[in-house]
């Protein structure tokens, strides 16, 4: 479990990211055609999970804004945005804002991908949802470079994770 703050008050997840070194755990997410993306769905690409509480927050969107930007610049990259948005709330955005360089994913369902990687929140207001996490994996799914944001509300080391790749 880990310590984080949502406006300097004290809130925890549900475990702890998973290790450097480690290969991901297969995933089962929500695309924004409704249909079933997997790990295997990115077989051969380096991936960078911007993983976060609600689309619809300033920090979280501008974590978009920022990873779209960047990923039109990377080789053999791709950047899965996850949170437990509903996958139309997703497209709706990117849509309004022109984004295409990143891929929308929705763990609306059941919020297994956050329990499987230990960064749910579980107390507090935003019980339920994603913490700010980072995970970096390469083209074999193996773990390169993890983040959980200390503070909700800041944004993540981009640079660190870019640089992880």
């Amino acid at each position: 479990m880990a310590s984080i703050t949502l406006g300097g008050n004290p809130i925890h997840t549900s475990g702890e990211l998973p290790k450097v070194g480690s290969k991901l755990a297969d995933f089962k997410l929500i695309q924004n055609d409704l249909s079933v993306a997997d790990l295997s769905t990115f077989a051969g690409k380096k991936l960078v999970l911007n993983i976060f509480p609600s689309i619809d927050t300033g920090t979280c969107a501008t974590s978009v804004r920022k990873f779209n930007e960047s990923a039109s610049n990377l080789a053999n990259t791709t950047v899965l945005c996850i949170s437990r948005d509903l996958p139309f709330a997703q497209k709706r955005f990117c849509g309004a804002e022109g984004l295409e360089n990143v891929v929308n994913l929705s763990d609306f369902q059941e919020g297994t991908f956050g329990k499987t990687n230990g960064l749910n929140i579980v107390d507090g207001p935003l019980a339920g949802l994603h913490s700010r996490v980072i995970i970096v994996v390469d083209e074999n799914g193996i773990v390169t470079h993890t983040e959980q944001v200390g503070e909700i509300a800041n944004e993540p080391n981009y640079e660190a994770a870019l640089a992880a790749l």
